[in-house]
């Protein structure tokens, strides 16, 4: 019995890892689009990084799920899990969530720190991961979650 706990607290972690890694690539694309649209389109606009901070979402949101189901999520079990429609629904609800908490983060950051966008963007981005994954790991890739049956 000790072995299993034990078995599946490493497995657990790993697969944690891996969605740290896979959170690491999503946010160089949210965070790159964020970057682009805001300085190269964006810029003299009132609330332009909030609607840049949209764009990277979308575009970290689809790396995100691509990167998920291939990388992160891979035990025997878990194959097949996700990849329905109302999973992605799920998935992308989660991280509309996750955008929310962004969203009013960056607020924050800005408007009551007066911190640079880029900086606030990196701690956002951290608190967000943790909620996530859970939440992914939770409502989704797990044997009860939407679309597993």
């Amino acid at each position: 019995m000790k072995t299993g706990v034990v078995a599946s607290a490493k497995i657990l972690a790993g697969e944690f890892l891996r969605y740290v890694i896979v959170g690491g690539i999503a946010f160089l694309a949210d965070f790159g689009t964020l970057v682009l649209v805001q300085e190269c389109f964006l810029k003299d606009w009132a609330l332009g990084v909030y609607i840049a901070t949209v764009f990277g979402f979308i575009v970290g949101l689809a790396v995100n799920y691509a990167l998920s189901l291939w990388f992160v999520f891979t035990q025997a079990k878990d194959k097949g899990k996700g990849r329905s429609f109302g999973a992605f629904l799920v998935f992308g609800i989660i991280g509309l969530l996750g955008l929310v908490l962004t969203e009013i983060g960056m607020w924050f950051g800005i408007e009551i720190l007066d911190w640079n966008y880029m900086i606030v963007k990196v701690f956002v981005t951290g608190a967000v991961l943790v909620w996530n994954y859970l939440g992914r790991k939770l409502l989704i890739f797990n044997d009860k979650g939407v679309g597993n049956k």
